[in-house]
């Protein structure tokens, strides 16, 4: 299972993929922060298509295993999350260090533009944006990713 709505430890992801003969262990996490487009945030929401996000995922680990020799352990949360949670968290293990970050960027790259998972954006200000992500490719590496905004409930 790719997703889940428990804190990501990472200890039991490079745990997944250490052994000996793999010299090279590269992880990314990816984190809650306080900022996006000049204002502040308050917390994030995540949510997914549970069965296409997880098979999409399984697939992504499994191109980035064939593409270079290497094991790939991979975890997003979904729900509310508060600034400084982890919400995304990639270990990638090889015998030498470059495939090791190759697949731990290769993974996360296409995570962010495949998988079907959705992030709500919930601001001081009580402004509301949702940023869409995988299969619509609504998700860039930069700039203003809002997909609609509304107003936040009372």
């Amino acid at each position: 299972m790719y997703l889940t709505a428990d804190a990501i430890n990472l200890g039991a992801l490079v745990a997944q993929v250490q052994s000996p003969r793999h010299g090279g262990i590269a992880s990314f996490l990816g984190s809650v922060r306080d900022h996006q487009g000049g204002r502040s945030v308050l917390r994030l929401e995540y949510s997914a298509y549970d069965p296409m996000a997880e098979a999409e995922c399984g697939r992504i680990v499994r191109e980035a295993e064939s593409q270079w020799d290497c094991v790939i352990a991979l975890k997003h949360r979904t729900g509310t999350l508060q600034i400084g949670d982890v919400a995304v968290a990639i270990v990638a293990a090889s015998a030498h260090r470059d495939e090791a970050f190759a697949a731990c960027r290769y993974v996360i790259e296409e995570v962010k533009r495949r998988v079907p998972i959705w992030k709500r954006e919930i601001f001081v200000d009580g402004t509301v944006e949702w940023v869409g992500a995988g299969a619509g490719g609504q998700r860039s590496s930069g700039g203003d990713h809002s997909v609609t905004s509304q107003s936040a409930e009372s």
